[in-house]
């Protein structure tokens, strides 16, 4: 007698859902998997949506798979406008409904895996039903229908990922980036964002942060400020919360902030269900929780579910969560926890910043780089780290992603041998001079302050930069001493000094040479350009 077949249903397609039941079938030739996915498409690139904005990327290249082709290729039975309405675990039985017909539907199952992703934050505005999400394809084509045929004027409200990079491919046009905090791109700490910031500005988009939207109508967005913008297209980008409410019905564990709550195999509270993608918590480089919607993570989640499903030995533990996104001429993202969020945690990390090109100097091309890399300085421990730049940006966060998942100290990156020819590098790759600047400040070589210490620190502030780039900015009381002529200048100093540089390299050697003939010298992390940048940050964007 033969055993019956395994019956698999899978709730939501995309990267995860479309991740796990693709693997099953690797795995099991005979299961019988069916894919249940409330709208028309059931595997598309959602990270691709914004490209489509601007025609970088044609809409029929976003679809990925049809029902027919993932039938053809790994029989699957995915079934597309079918919507999950409750799971009954005793039963073990899922029951819905045709979303075009209204034709109800019941389905047995021996294992279930949730995939239902995240819906739009709508925030309680008046009007906000009049904003366009851009989560799925049939939003893309509504955004893209009204940014064809409407006026000018575009207004995004957030400027997260998803908005910052809606706002770009809508350049053109007069567009407005709305953000009710105090920055873009929120991964990011201020004074990298600072940098995002000026790209928009130089390109047009103006961008107004601390704006709270009161009301949208018809015409405009009205602000708290009392400012009334101009908009033909409003763009909803306010953030993402995980759809988890199925689960809540079925009564499986969920936080209390929201998120399907699952351990390492991916099992919710009821071992014999799974759940992947962005409706579940994960956790971070802090083994915290946290809510992570990227499509990396959904991806490999849908494999360890499918895995472990099958009695494979699969986890997926701890870890940080790497974003990027192009803005215009730059590339700008992060990986693992930034400043602000390993402070929170009650740590005191040390932080330095560099500021190097992505090439050999003396090759034609190079562009600069912005790094910043969050550690403790005790262990070596790295807890994050952040890039903006040019080309070689994505090259050098996704090192710096590796490193901390494999556990690579701070110090230790000054080791990594990294591919090097003077179009792709230097000889001390970026990451490798992040390296050598961790290994100076735990070895007690060299002690950075940071640009918001800088001015309070009660220190004399030494400027051994040119009196050309003196003269073209400075700190507020600084001391224009070239190091060059730093040595003989020494005795006249104050016992205690801050030294720095444009970004940071001489200011190192001149801390070096002030600590051995007796003041006691710090650097300024990043030199004048952190500086300048973590100023601009603290400026918040005018209202409009």
């Amino acid at each position: 007698m033969h055993a019956s077949p395994l019956r698999v249903i899978v709730i939501g397609g995309v990267a995860g859902g479309m991740s796990a039941a693709t693997r099953l079938r690797r795995l099991n030739e005979t299961a019988l998997i069916t894919v249940l996915e409330r709208g028309p498409y059931v595997s598309f690139a959602n990270c691709g949506l914004p490209y489509h904005l601007s025609g970088t990327v044609g809409r029929d290249d976003l679809l990925l798979h049809t029902p027919d082709s993932l039938q053809a290729r790994f029989n699957l039975d995915v079934r597309v406008h079918h919507e999950a309405l409750q799971i009954d675990r005793a039963a073990r039985t899922v029951t819905g409904r045709q979303t075009l017909t209204g034709e109800p539907f019941t389905l047995p199952y021996d294992r279930l895996i949730l995939s239902p992703g995240a819906h739009a934050v709508r925030p309680p505005i008046p009007g906000i039903e009049r904003a366009f999400p851009l989560r799925t394809v049939p939003d893309l084509d509504r955004l893209k229908a009204a940014v064809d045929t409407a006026g000018p004027h575009v207004v995004v409200i957030g400027a997260g990922f998803i908005g910052v990079e809606a706002a770009v491919r809508a350049a053109g046009r007069h567009v407005t980036l709305l953000e009710a905090g105090p920055q873009v791109l929120p991964p990011l700490d201020p004074e990298l964002a600072a940098l995002v910031h000026q790209e928009l500005d130089r390109q047009g988009i103006h961008v107004a942060t601390g704006a709270a939207v009161t009301r949208v109508t018809d015409t405009h967005v009205h602000l708290h400020s009392g400012a009334c913008l101009p908009a033909d297209v409003v763009v909803l980008a306010a953030g993402v919360r995980p759809s988890d409410q199925l689960a809540r019905d079925a009564g499986l564990d969920v936080a209390t902030g929201g998120g399907i709550l699952v351990n390492d195999h991916l099992q919710t509270s009821d071992p014999l269900i799974y759940a992947v993608g962005d409706a579940i918590l994960t956790r971070d480089a802090l083994d915290q929780p946290a809510f992570v919607p990227l499509a990396w993570g959904a991806n490999r989640q849908g494999r360890v579910a499918a895995d472990h499903l099958m009695g494979r030995p699969a986890s997926y533990g701890p870890h940080p969560a790497t974003a990027i996104a192009r803005i215009f001429t730059l590339t700008a993202g992060s990986t693992g926890l930034n400043e602000r969020q390993v402070r929170a945690a009650g740590l005191t990390p040390t932080v330095i910043h560099t500021h190097p090109a992505s090439h050999a100097g003396y090759y034609p091309g190079a562009q600069g780089l912005h790094l910043k890399l969050v550690f403790d300085a005790a262990t070596g421990r790295i807890y994050g780290a952040q890039a903006v730049g040019g080309d070689g940006t994505d090259k050098r966060l996704d090192v710096l992603a590796t490193a901390l998942h494999a556990g690579v100290r701070a110090d230790d990156l000054a080791d990594l041998p990294l591919a090097y020819a003077p179009p792709y590098g230097s000889a001390k790759d970026p990451v490798n001079m992040l390296g050598y600047v961790a290994q100076n400040v735990m070895d007690g070589l060299t002690r950075p302050l940071q640009w918001h210490e800088a001015l309070s620190s009660g220190r004399q502030l030494i400027d051994v930069r040119s009196a050309d780039e003196y003269r073209r900015g400075h700190l507020p009381g600084a001391v224009n001493i070239p190091l060059d002529t730093l040595r003989e200048q020494a005795p006249h100093l104050a016992p205690r000094v801050l030294v720095y540089c444009q970004v940071g390299q001489r200011g190192h050697t001149a801390a070096l040479l002030l600590n051995q003939l007796g003041v006691e010298a710090c650097t300024l992390s990043g030199g004048y350009l952190t500086w300048q940048a973590g100023q601009a940050s603290l400026t918040p964007a005018a209202h409009p």
